[in-house]
């Protein structure tokens, strides 16, 4: 299963971004701002707890979240980053770095909502991607760049 998370340009709060499923719009994800600096290390640039991931392609697996105590997915080799997640949200002050699925934007662009129906949905056919043994990865772009 290939997910691709095109990221838009970061709101004052927060960046949005579309995701898509084996090439279908499938719902928005929310996370903190892109503050990534291409070609220098995530040190330079991260702000602990308020800054998306960096651009690139990981490996999704489902495994136990002592934090959310149950088991959702989670974002594979991440540089400079540990625990990234995939969980229900809807602001920037639900993540630290975790990407937050919603079905719908909020006022001004800045929060997702409906974010618990667009998790289920996407837990399941995550589920049973694994179930099947089907490799998952998800691969995010920032604006502008393939």
């Amino acid at each position: 299963m290939n997910l691709l998370l095109e990221r838009t340009p970061s709101g004052t709060t927060c960046t949005i971004g579309d995701l898509y499923i084996d090439g279908d719009w499938f719902c928005f994800i929310l996370e903190d701002l892109v503050r990534e600096v291409e070609g220098q290390p995530v040190e330079s640039w991260k702000v602990k707890g308020k800054t998306a991931i960096p651009a690139g392609t990981y490996r999704v697996q489902i495994t136990y979240s002592n934090r959310f105590k149950r088991d959702l997915p989670l974002l594979v080799g991440v540089p400079g980053f540990e625990g990234i997640r995939i969980h229900p949200g809807n602001t920037d002050a639900d993540t630290e770095g975790c990407l937050l699925p919603g079905l719908a934007l909020g006022l001004g662009g800045e929060s997702v909502s409906r974010s618990r129906a667009a998790f289920d949905a996407l837990y399941k056919k995550l589920d049973e991607a694994e179930s099947a043994s089907e490799e998952i990865e998800i691969t995010i772009t920032n604006a502008g760049q393939m």
